[in-house]
């Protein structure tokens, strides 16, 4: 029998992102469930189920090795090695590997591409806040395409700025300029330029990116989340973005969607498990030399 998969998130109270988080594993589960391989999926804060009630879970199916997979983008933090060191001590028997983070993976950049084509294609622009529940949730706004001054700019004349979560931690950030650099020039080679740009704790912010892509003239700029799933960063990112336009209506500002659940994405989490798995028996051979 395989070692299960567990998928680990940071967690979020918004019930969107919950919600996709839980479409994903179940996907997972589906995709897997041919090789015997058990998925489950775990928050390491503000969200059910809590890394330590899967652990839980899976240690009294008899599961006692695993392969941890954090469903980020972005490179393994201390808090997530430190949150499996606590398992550890709570279940002296459990052993686990990493899979590697999914960025930026080929088949990531190639699905931003994608997100990146649906925006350039639409002609619905986000102008508003429509009120759905009890948060303000983001909404499309369609624009009418005869009164639509933007309607016929180059991709020469439109920039793109992506957006990554943005850390205190140096390195994280520095891996964000180096996937808006890898993304550009495979895939945005048309386009003016790729920015980098923040949803909070370092500069520059979304604004900041706007604002660069303006000062190099850019007619229409287009908001590409590096974000997995839809929630409260991704509106965010769009509200910074509405705030901007707001003082700037002679710039064509439009807001991709988020990579979001789908096969591709989990075909490079079925990989990093895969990866690991076969990572297992090397490092075995290493430590009984």
């Amino acid at each position: 029998m395989k070692p299960p998969l567990l998928l680990i998130g940071q967690g979020s109270q918004d019930d969107a992102y919950a919600a996709e988080f839980g479409r994903f594993v179940h996907r997972l589960r589906c995709r897997l469930d041919q090789t015997g391989a058990d998925v489950s999926g775990g928050y390491l804060e503000r969200a059910t189920p809590r890394l330590s009630e899967s652990v839980a879970s899976l240690v009294a199916r008899g599961h006692h090795r695993l392969v941890a997979l954090p469903l980020s983008l972005n490179r393994l933090d201390e808090e997530l090695s430190d949150a499996l060191a606590l398992e550890q001590r709570r279940h002296p028997t459990l052993m686990y590997d990493y899979g590697r983070p999914l960025g930026p993976d080929p088949r990531v950049l190639a699905l931003l591409a994608e997100r990146l084509k649906e925006a350039a294609a639409d002609i619905s622009r986000p102008r508003a806040l429509e009120l759905v529940g009890a948060r303000p949730r983001l909404r499309p706004v369609d624009a009418t395409p005869t009164d639509d001054p933007h309607a016929h700019v180059e991709p020469g004349e439109t920039a793109v700025v992506l957006v990554g979560e943005g850390s205190t931690d140096a390195t994280a950030n520095a891996e964000i300029h180096r996937v808006s650099r890898l993304f550009w020039e495979t895939h945005a080679y048309d386009y003016m330029t790729v920015e980098t740009a923040f949803v909070s704790l370092t500069p520059p912010g979304v604004p900041g990116g706007l604002e660069r892509c303006r000062r190099l003239g850019a007619k229409r700029v287009i908001v590409v989340p590096y974000l997995l799933f839809a929630g409260g960063m991704l509106e965010r990112v769009w509200a910074q973005a509405l705030a901007y336009g707001a003082g700037h209506p002679d710039l064509d500002i439009r807001c991709a969607e988020v990579i979001g659940d789908c096969e591709t994405l989990a075909d490079v989490v079925i990989d990093r498990y895969e990866e690991a798995l076969r990572l297992v028996p090397q490092e075995e051979a290493v430590r009984a030399r």
